[in-house]
């Protein structure tokens, strides 16, 4: 690593984007041997996070019957106000360009705040069910806290949260594990509820990009778009033996199409390689779909020589497209 940093930074001095003396001190300060421990310290805050709302959840668990649930409730209600006091009194207050925490703390404690008001609402509403029978309720009002902390704190991981209890609320969950388990076959309302879900998060980031608004987060709604309408989209072309999986077909393709351009505009190699992967994936379905009564009997031995000649070319292709898009972007 230290020989190819040397080496950038002779090739920006001989091509005169530096000078000598921006040169000398390059090299001088490399030569302290100094490093950050930023990404490890934030790692750790965050693993804290985790351990501390597990351990809550653990802790909920283990003692149930002892500790009570007014108790438990007490004091997770105590703690959740406590963080958000903290978190409002030192924070910047709303902005709508990107801003960042003076206090890397300050970011932790607004993610464990979010993180333990959804244990506090889901513990109240099975224990008492306050919403009655109306368990949406119970996701959405965690949901909106979750979004409202977002963008007041600017914070990414609460987005997340925010938009995955946001699926939920529709009906799914928004990981791309979880989505091949909603049985998208068996209940089309699902599959168009999650590709409004996936085309209302895009028109949301252009409607966002045109005011201006924490433009910086395109990119976690736009990859759960592509996730949600993808992975709808595919099961629907598996399962659907109808015509309708030749509109998912066509639904697919335009997804593609669209995260194909947009990957490129925001230079996004994580949009732009599930773009190609889904691509893929959808082309192979699809010939599968087209070629379904063909019999294969008398070609059988053609078509099991041809896999691996297939796969091998398809992973050479997918490195050239990976190659070709990184040349692209850095020009």
């Amino acid at each position: 690593m230290s020989k190819f940093k040397a080496e950038a930074t002779q090739n920006l001095f001989e091509k005169n984007f530096i000078t000598q003396e921006q040169f000398d001190q390059v090299k001088e300060y490399r030569s302290l041997g100094i490093f950050s421990l930023h990404a490890e310290l934030k790692m750790l805050l965050y693993l804290s996070v985790l351990a501390f709302t597990s351990g809550i959840g653990i802790l909920i668990y283990d003692n149930i019957d002892t500790i009570g649930h007014i108790a438990i409730l007490s004091l997770l209600l105590i703690v959740i106000v406590i963080c958000f006091y903290y978190c409002f009194k030192n924070s910047k207050g709303f902005q709508k360009s990107e801003t960042v925490f003076e206090n890397p703390v300050l970011e932790y404690l607004v993610l464990a705040a979010n993180i333990l008001t959804c244990i506090f609402i889901g513990y109240l509403q099975f224990q008492y069910q306050p919403f009655g029978t109306h368990y949406g309720l119970a996701t959405l009002i965690p949901t909106i806290v979750s979004f409202f902390c977002a963008y007041y704190f600017d914070h990414k991981g609460v987005l997340t949260i925010a938009i995955t209890g946001l699926g939920a609320y529709v009906g799914f969950s928004v990981t791309p594990q979880n989505l091949l388990s909603n049985d998208f076959y068996l209940n089309q309302s699902l599959s168009y509820s999650a590709i409004m879900l996936g085309v209302l998060l895009i028109l949301w980031t252009i409607y966002s990009d045109r005011i201006n608004l924490k433009n910086h987060f395109k990119l976690i709604y736009l990859t759960f778009a592509l996730h949600i309408i993808s992975i709808a989209a595919l099961s629907n072309m598996i399962y659907e033996h109808q015509v309708f999986w030749f509109i998912f077909s066509a639904i697919l393709a335009g997804a593609v199409y669209y995260f194909y351009k947009i990957s490129y505009k925001l230079k996004a190699i994580s949009l732009y390689v599930f773009t190609i992967l889904y691509a893929y994936i959808g082309i192979n379905i699809l010939i599968l779909r087209v070629f379904e009564n063909v019999d294969f009997n008398d070609i059988w031995e053609l078509f099991i020589l041809m896999l691996p000649i297939y796969f091998i070319g398809s992973i050479v292709w997918f490195i050239k497209l990976i190659k070709k898009f990184n040349k692209e972007i850095a020009l």
